[in-house]
């Protein structure tokens, strides 16, 4: 049988074809009869009119509207891999991912066709605009039957930024997603048929991860009419859909929290939050306002949304003596996954000890893209290597000590300091950078540079602009004489941090 994550598609089509699939706002656009034929004839459009072969990759570089669905399923339907891009990057960063990639086909947002067209490689042979005449034209064949694909074929190629400078493709297959869909109907928000998802945060990322969960309970997909995050805009389609979740980071949720707007009186079904920490205050103040509906993931793009869960019960249950520790932590592990916190040799250390997170099970990426070095690193000994600190209480509860190292996560954006910092060293006059987080109480975070050399904030901001996205340049630039150092010649960004947040 088939593993195609297409499935559940398919299956919601033939036994829900009247239920709701895709909305604008209050208006439903798709049925799920509807959904799963235009997913089955964009399938014969890519494979027909363009050409591509089962298991070719199809990059979708988009802000949130509607046609990204059935992108998504279309893609997944026809066999072929889907490349979901971040729609803040910059130019030359879609030229990578397209490169790195070898993408056939790119489905583009009319908002980034400019961008795109600017940076697009020789590599790319199609490049077509959502929404426009030749993406309709992909419409005119007959529907595709289902393609066949195994467990371990490619189905999303998810980019994610490391702390060596490049991006680097985490491959999830058709049984990770599969695995992960199953993971959250048992353990983070339970969905039926009546239910809804609005996708506020990015598709391309969390917000997309979960479509997936809600097309197998034939859930509807909305979309807000604003194409972006506004609390008035979430409250009121909560109120008129009933049964809704979001996905939302840690910022999100605390601009939902103090938003001047009436929450909707049939409130959330799920407010699921990660990417970054939640501070106790904020969780607090979340549950106040719109009760026991808050539940805390922790993974990363190689174990997309499910390492640890942190469940509504546990989150409201105050009376716990132990609740404001728990509600520090990012949770326990989910009961189908292992995690271990290990030292350098990869050994277990004992309840309360730090070390690095080990994750080990059917969500585990197969990978990374054409990078054996990375991939015999990260998965050494079988267990994905998180590069994140942390450590397990005798009661099983992660609670992170270091995201990702050096990390910086702003409004729940992962922005890694090499990438920026290599950026600033392209200036002929700056010889030594480091790149830190700051706290900041409206996004969590914001990068700072620390440089020695002559140059201007100007200077060095433009220097970013021309080469990577706007949302990761520094908000903030500190010239010194001397990096601290250790006596390897290593910055040591913690008395950086220390200096900075002191």
């Amino acid at each position: 049988m088939s593993s195609n994550i297409a499935l559940g598609l398919k299956h919601a089509g033939d036994t829900h074809e009247n239920r709701p699939a895709v909305a604008l706002g209050r208006t439903t656009l798709q049925s799920y009869a509807q959904l799963a034929e235009r997913a089955a004839r964009l399938a014969a459009g890519l494979r027909d009119k363009l050409g591509l072969q089962p298991g070719d990759r199809v990059v979708i570089a988009s802000k949130n509207r509607s046609e990204y669905v059935e992108a998504m399923y279309g893609v997944w339907w026809g066999g072929f891999a889907a490349v979901p891009a971040n729609a803040k990057l910059h130019g030359v960063e879609f030229r990578y991912i397209l490169e790195n990639s070898g993408a056939q086909a790119c489905l583009v947002g009319p908002e980034l066709f400019e961008a795109i067209a600017e940076h697009r490689p020789d590599s790319l042979e199609h490049l077509v605009v959502l929404g426009d005449d030749a993406y309709a034209a992909l419409f005119d064949a007959d529907p595709a039957r289902l393609a066949e694909v195994d467990a371990d074929d490619l189905a999303w190629l998810f980019f994610t930024s490391g702390t060596t400078g490049r991006p680097k493709g985490a491959m999830l297959t058709h049984g990770n997603m599969s695995a992960m869909a199953q993971m959250h109907q048992d353990h983070v928000d339970p969905t039926k048929t009546t239910d809804c998802i609005i996708h506020a945060a990015p598709l391309s990322h969390g917000s997309g991860i979960y479509m997936i969960p809600h097309v197998n309970q034939a859930a509807c997909n909305v979309i807000p009419e604003s194409g972006s995050f506004e609390p008035a805009e979430i409250f009121d389609l909560a109120e008129a859909w009933g049964g809704m979740s979001l996905f939302a980071a840690p910022t999100m949720v605390k601009r939902m929290t103090e938003s001047p707007t009436e929450p909707p009186a049939r409130g959330f079904r799920g407010i699921v939050y990660g990417g970054g920490p939640m501070y106790i205050k904020d969780a607090r103040a979340a549950l106040e306002r719109f009760g026991p509906c808050l539940v805390q993931i922790y993974g990363q793009g190689e174990s997309p949304m499910t390492i640890t869960v942190c469940n509504r019960t546990t989150i409201a249950d105050k009376t716990n003596p132990k609740w404001e520790a728990k509600l520090a932590s990012v949770g326990q592990r989910f009961p189908e996954l292992e995690v271990m916190i290990a030292d350098a040799d990869d050994n277990a250390v004992a309840p309360g000890e730090s070390g690095e997170i080990l994750v080990r099970g059917a969500t585990v990426m197969n990978g990374y893209w054409q990078n054996a070095e990375a991939t015999a690193e990260t998965l050494k000994g079988g267990w994905l290597h998180t590069g994140d600190m942390g450590s397990l209480d005798e009661d099983g509860y992660l609670t992170l000590m270091d995201r990702g190292k050096d990390l910086v996560i702003s409004g729940g954006s992962n922005i890694y300091p090499r990438e920026i910092e290599e950026v600033l060293l392209q200036h002929p006059n700056v010889s030594e950078v480091s790149v830190i987080g700051r706290p900041n109480p409206e996004w969590g975070e914001i990068p700072v540079a620390y440089v020695v050399g002559q140059a201007t904030p100007p200077e060095l901001d433009a220097l970013c602009l021309e080469n990577i996205a706007r949302f990761k340049r520094p908000k903030d630039y500190i010239f010194v004489d001397e990096l601290p150092k250790n006596n390897y010649g290593k910055i040591l960004k913690t008395e950086l941090r220390q200096r900075d947040h002191g």
